[in-house]
C-alpha cells in the first residue's frame, strides 16, 4: 500500500477502566482507498472509529489523521479536523422531523455560509449521486431501509470530507439495497479521491469492494492483507471468520464442565 496515507495508527491501546479493548494497533490508511476493519462482537472496532474521530482518547499510542495527532487537539481544533470527516452510522440515524433534502443541507447550513441557492444545487447533487434527487421531499418515516441508508450517505458526503467511516454498513438490507449501498460505497469513494474505512460483519459483500483488511481479535491485530490474501489465509480465527464456521479458535459452545456431569448433577436433583 503505497498511497499517501491520510489515517495512521500507531500503538495503539484503549481500555474501558481495568478492561482493555484495543492492545497496541498499528494500521495505514492510505488516500482514495476502501479500508474494511473486521473482527467479532466487541473486538473493539467501533471502539476504533471513535477514536479516529476523537470521540475517545487513547490510553497510549496515537491516530494521526492529515498528519494531525487528534487526541492532542483542543476542541475548536478538533472540531475542525472533523469537518474533513463523514460518518455513516449502522441505521442511518436521520433526523426524523426533517425532510430527506433538509437532512442533507443540514451540515451545509450549520458548517458554512452559503447562500440557499447553492445549498440546493449541492443537495440535488449529492442525492442525485445516491439516486434518491426524486425522493428529495419525502420524510424518513416514508423511507425503505435501503432508502434510508442512501440518504445517509448523501449526508455524510455533504461537505466533501476527506475519510468517511461507516459502522456496520450493510446490516438489515435486503440483497438489492445491500449490492446498491457497496456499489455506492466503491464509486463516491473513486470519484471523489476520499478514503473510506467499513466496520463490518457482511464479509462477502466487502470483500468485494475494499482494497485492504484488518482483523481485530482479542484487541489485536490478528491479520491483515488484500481481500484474495485474506479469502486464502490459513489463520484459524481469520479462516472461521471469512468462511462462516461454527467451530474454531471462537467456540460454539460457552465453556461448560463436562455434559455427562450435568446430567449425573440432574440425577443427583432428581
Amino acid at each position: 500500500m503505497t498511497h499517501e496515507t491520510l489515517v495512521e495508527v500507531k500503538n495503539l491501546n484503549f481500555s474501558y477502566g481495568s478492561r482493555a479493548i484495543l492492545k497496541g494497533a498499528n494500521m495505514t490508511m492510505p488516500r482514495g482507498k476502501v479500508i474494511a476493519i473486521m473482527g467479532g462482537s466487541g473486538s473493539g472496532k467501533t471502539t476504533l472509529l471513535r477514536l479516529i474521530s476523537g470521540a475517545v482518547k487513547p490510553t497510549v499510542g496515537y491516530v494521526k489523521f492529515d498528519n494531525q495527532i487528534v487526541h492532542t487537539l483542543n476542541r475548536n481544533a478538533l472540531f475542525e479536523l472533523r469537518r474533513k470527516m463523514g460518518m455513516l452510522f449502522q441505521f442511518g440515524a436521520l433526523f426524523t422531523d426533517l425532510s430527506v433534502f433538509d437532512n442533507v443541507a443540514f451540515q451545509m447550513r450549520e458548517h458554512t455560509n452559503l447562500p440557499e441557492s447553492m445549498i440546493r444545487d449541492l443537495v440535488l447533487m449529492k442525492l442525485n449521486a445516491v439516486g434518491l434527487r426524486g425522493a428529495q421531499h419525502l420524510m424518513p418515516v416514508e423511507l425503505s431501509g435501503g432508502m434510508a441508508r442512501r440518504v445517509a450517505l448523501a449526508r455524510s458526503i455533504a461537505l466533501d470530507p476527506m475519510l468517511i467511516m461507516y459502522d456496520e454498513p450493510f446490516t438489515g438490507l435486503d440483497p438489492i439495497s445491500l449490492s446498491v449501498i457497496g456499489n455506492l460505497i466503491r464509486r463516491l469513494t473513486d470519484a471523489l479521491g476520499m478514503t473510506s474505512i467499513i466496520v463490518t460483519h457482511d464479509v462477502q459483500e466487502s470483500l468485494k469492494i475494499v482494497d485492504y483488511v484488518y482483523f481485530i481479535a482479542d484487541g489485536v491485530i490478528a491479520a491483515e492483507g488484500t481481500p484474495k490474501e485474506v479469502s486464502e489465509s490459513v489463520i484459524p480465527f481469520v479462516h472461521q471468520f471469512i468462511h462462516g464456521e461454527e467451530d474454531g479458535p471462537v467456540p460454539f459452545h460457552y465453556p461448560a464442565q463436562a455434559y455427562k456431569k450435568d446430567l449425573d448433577l440432574g440425577e443427583y436433583f432428581a
